[in-house]
């Protein structure tokens, strides 16, 4: 039988695990470009992610019902001090956990008067299964992205692009957006 103490190791061993999955060191630049895709805003506006090329991209299902809700903080702020190296990109999802209710606007008013957040938030939408946003796609599929096939498993994965819209890493919902990988790598060159 196993005790307490053997349980809460192999839980902690399985967390540790699915913190980071890192981009193979062998992969070549995607066959779809992640800059031709085009999404709308949580304002319902057209946006081509083309238009963030040049900075590191963080991409996150966002929700407000989430434990993980208080991430929007540590975005928000991460955003603000990197703004000349990394854009945030936020997307609501009612995926996990229904913890995403709200429309397009109570989601808005939420992140702008409970955290201020500025960086770019899109419309809600799936970002797992056959009706993910496009965005979503391109991040899950490696015939697209080059490598990688992992929808999130929760609300606040976090999804690394480079300058050149290379998928480089991607985090779980556990992995705090001030992460010293996260900082390492928008700081890199």
């Amino acid at each position: 039988m196993i005790n307490i103490r053997q349980a809460i190791y192999r839980f902690v061993m399985i967390l540790k695990s699915r913190r980071m999955t890192p981009r193979p060191a062998d992969i070549n630049f995607p066959a779809d470009s992640i800059f031709n895709i085009e999404i709308k805003s949580i304002d319902g506006l057209p946006v081509t992610i083309a238009q963030f090329k040049g900075k590191k991209i963080l991409i996150v299902n966002v929700a407000s019902e989430c434990g993980y809700t208080p991430q929007y903080k540590e975005l928000q702020q991460l955003y603000k001090e990197q703004i000349e190296n990394l854009v945030v990109l936020g997307f609501p999802s009612n995926d996990f956990g229904k913890q995403e209710p709200g429309s397009n606007t109570e989601i808005k008013l939420f992140c702008e008067r409970r955290y201020h957040v500025t960086f770019p938030m899109f419309e809600k939408s799936h970002v797992t299964g056959k009706n993910k946003n496009a965005l979503y796609r391109w991040l899950t599929d490696a015939k697209l992205n080059g490598w990688n096939n992992k929808e999130p498993e929760w609300n606040f994965c976090k999804y690394l692009v480079d300058e050149n819209g290379m998928l480089i890493c991607l985090y779980s919902e556990t992995v705090d957006p001030f992460d010293e990988d996260i900082i390492r790598l928008v700081k890199k060159n």
